[in-house]
């Protein structure tokens, strides 16, 4: 069996990823790690040629800025490395994403377990979304996503976040997906809020918006704010101490939104019957 892993990266540094630390995450699962490197204007070629790797190939890249639909030029940069690899199976992560050191063997048996099944397309795996500082998690977005995907079935990525599946040329579904036995943990809304304003001033552009101001973690439904009682990845730990935000104060003045309020009747549901509701990506070969 071999696996491919995939990213996409431009301005890490500058931007407050910890792309370092989720490649060398990703590694130990990874016969070879592919990244789609757009033109960068810090020192995140440099970073990556310091992992120093032999399985890292790196691709260059242009990023189209003319394309500003839905942030689709993220689903771009992510196709371009994703058909560079060849692996029987492809993990796609991004540059705020870890994996556990923990769940590295987990996640790799149920590959091996499930390579001659071809009803097994993909694999997808339970999130942590660190938000406002590493101890706390908010659960109000997507919980579950297929990161892994069978490299043999022909699929494309209309987004960052999600993988089609194509039985016929002008016809697409979601893969059929199991869990894949470990986490992701996202970082992105907790790099600080110096770097968070920078990322919303250079990625605004492709979904057609102007950058608005980044005041800090705050404006948000406490309701959806959950304690984190786990572990982190070992290899993020360094960037936890220096670089992650942990002063967190929720905004008094905050005005839910319908968008929260709709959140707050779904958990309410999901407390309730026991159920959980967020939207998925797959079809879930597990149930």
């Amino acid at each position: 069996m071999k696996v491919s892993g995939f990213t996409f990266l431009k301005n890490g540094s500058t931007l407050g990823y910890p792309f370092v630390e989720s490649i060398r995450s990703a590694l130990p699962l990874c016969d070879e790690f592919i990244i789609a490197l757009g033109r960068c204007d810090d020192d995140t070629a440099a970073l990556l040629n310091q992992i120093d790797d032999p399985k890292i190939r790196i691709i260059h890249t242009t990023w189209n800025d003319k394309m500003q639909d839905r942030g689709y030029v993220y689903g771009q940069q992510k196709m371009i490395a994703h058909f560079n690899c060849t692996g029987d199976w492809a993990l796609y992560i991004e540059g705020d994403e870890v994996l556990h050191e923990n769940e590295i063997e987990s996640i790799r048996n149920n590959m091996e377990k499930y390579l001659d099944d071809p009803d097994t397309e993909a694999f997808y795996f339970d999130f942590y979304h660190f938000y406002g500082r590493p101890d706390q998690v908010g659960i109000s977005g997507y919980r579950r996503a297929p990161r892994i995907i069978r490299n043999s079935i022909r699929s494309y990525a209309p987004d960052g976040l999600f993988f089609v599946v194509l039985d016929k040329n002008k016809r697409g579904r979601y893969p059929k997906a199991r869990h894949a036995g470990g986490n992701i943990y996202h970082y992105g809304h907790v790099r600080n809020v110096a770097k968070m304003q920078e990322k919303i001033n250079q990625v605004s552009q492709y979904w057609n918006e102007k950058p608005a101001p980044f005041p800090g973690y705050g404006d948000i439904d406490p309701a959806v704010l959950r304690p984190f009682k786990g572990t982190h990845p070992a290899v993020v730990n360094d960037w936890l101490k220096t670089d992650a935000e942990w002063e967190f104060t929720p905004n008094p003045s905050y005005k839910l939104t319908k968008r929260d309020k709709k959140v707050r009747l779904k958990l309410k549901i999901e407390d309730m019957f026991g159920l959980e509701i967020s939207k998925k990506h797959y079809t879930d070969l597990d149930k």
